[in-house]
């Protein structure tokens, strides 16, 4: 099962716990979080879908690998680097290794493969996933997170990551990859992001030219 499943990912899950344990740990920390960063973190394992010459569920989904990546961002930011962290290791740690076959968890301390490989497509999975994007969808409503994600920042065009990384290659494979019953919730994060990205560039992109503007006028 895990052999037939390794190339599969569903950013639904990954996207929904990414952001519940980062807020979550952000609140017991007292930290403020930047949700758009938090997001990309949750998927960016599967970067590894993009580069050929990477096996998918290998070396970017070790938390030994992630832990080393942020041995200076700790040394930096301190505990504010915490619910970033946790955002990145939950997606190898808790998600791939319930669902979709095995990963490379402790790379490069040793290649060996680990997870309890439940079938991606089963009826467990899906309902998991449905959980998580319900329960993250009412905190970010309820917290007025979303809100946040229509300010003008650029740290909000890092929605790229999961918009071009899973998203869209999930919903393009559809119906041979993606459950049907999987479709409503990626669509609803793909078109969160798509029109957040759209508002911010579309803002960024007045306020540098009113910018321009100014300093033309000021010059005269």
């Amino acid at each position: 099962m895990g052999t037939l499943e390794e190339n599969k990912s569903f950013a639904v899950g990954h996207l929904a716990f990414g952001y519940i344990s980062g807020k979550a740990s952000a609140k017991i920390l007292k930290a403020n979080l930047n949700i758009p960063l938090v997001l990309a973190l949750s998927v960016i394992p599967d970067v590894d879908i993009l580069i050929p010459i990477l096996k998918h569920r290998g070396p970017t989904h070790s938390i030994l690998m992630a832990s080393i990546v942020f041995i200076p961002i700790f040394a930096i930011y301190r505990k504010k680097a915490t619910p970033y962290f946790i955002a990145l290791i939950q997606h190898s740690l808790i998600g791939d290794y319930i669902a979709g076959g095995r990963i490379q968890l402790l790379w490069p301390a040793t290649s060996k493969f680990y997870g309890l490989e439940l079938s991606i497509k089963s009826q467990t999975n899906i309902i998991i996933e449905w959980i998580m994007f319900l329960t993250s969808t009412i905190i970010l409503l309820k917290t007025k997170d979303a809100a946040t994600l229509f300010q003008p920042r650029y740290s909000n065009l890092t929605l790229s990551i999961p918009t071009f990384t899973v998203l869209l290659p999930a919903l393009l494979s559809f119906p041979i990859e993606v459950p049907t019953w999987l479709i409503p919730p990626h669509l609803a994060y793909l078109f969160l992001f798509l029109i957040c990205m759209i508002i911010n560039l579309s803002k960024l992109l007045m306020y540098n030219h009113s910018q321009r503007t100014h300093k033309q006028k000021m010059k005269k």
